[in-house]
């Protein structure tokens, strides 16, 4: 009984995926595309969004993504922040770093899933990972669907983009009532998030007929 509990716990983890996207209104359509289309897979999103602040925040995310089976990082925030300071963004470079570090490029052990809004512009601004072609999705959350269809070609099950555009759209609708009940300042919350993936699980099982994780 004990070794049959400690599988299902360890399939329980392997359905854990880190997300690792900007934290702002403007990018709020690919976030909500993010969390629909990696829900239509049978996965679950995790995020640093969960993590509460404190002194040991860095070990906590370390936790986090060493949890996880892939992860999802969205580097097409290159630009300066509008608000004062002018300051880059270093945080999803950074979490990458540490996925590539956790996983050692070993597939097994953590796989990781490059994406960017812009063709050829990771090779300026990550020479380093030259040789690894990011997804691109132009800012556009139905090129983002097809991205992720396309990265988790081997993931069962596997839906059709027309599948997740509809978990989207779903997410979508439910995305401002759930805003509204939790009084959230925005969906980028803890609480919201944790909401939000509820919701996506619930159309994919609706609409394609996923298992509950």
């Amino acid at each position: 009984m004990a070794r049959r509990r400690h599988r299902a716990r360890r399939s329980q983890r392997r359905t854990d995926v880190f997300l690792n996207v900007p934290y702002d209104a403007r990018y709020r359509d690919l976030y909500l595309a993010f969390i629909a289309g990696l829900c239509g897979f049978g996965l679950t999103p995790r995020a640093t969004l969960e993590i509460p602040g404190g002194e040991r925040r860095l070990d906590r995310i370390v936790r986090l993504i060493r949890g996880c089976r892939y992860s999802f990082h969205d580097l097409s925030r290159v630009e300066l922040d509008r608000r004062p300071p002018l300051t880059p963004r270093f945080n999803m470079p950074f979490e990458l770093g540490l996925a590539i570090g956790l996983g050692g490029f070993q597939p097994r052990r953590h796989q990781f899933f490059l994406f960017e809004a812009v063709r050829h512009r990771l090779a300026k601004s990550l020479s380093d990972m030259n040789g690894t072609d990011p997804h691109i999705h132009g800012g556009r959350p139905g090129r983002l669907l097809n991205a992720l269809a396309n990265a988790l070609v081997r993931e069962r099950p596997r839906p059709t983009v027309r599948q997740l555009e509809l978990i989207y759209a779903d997410l979508g609708a439910a995305a401002p009532v759930i805003r509204r009940d939790l009084r959230a300042a925005s969906l980028f919350e803890a609480r919201a998030f944790a909401e939000l993936v509820v919701a996506a699980q619930a159309s994919a099982r609706r609409r394609l007929g996923v298992p509950g994780r």
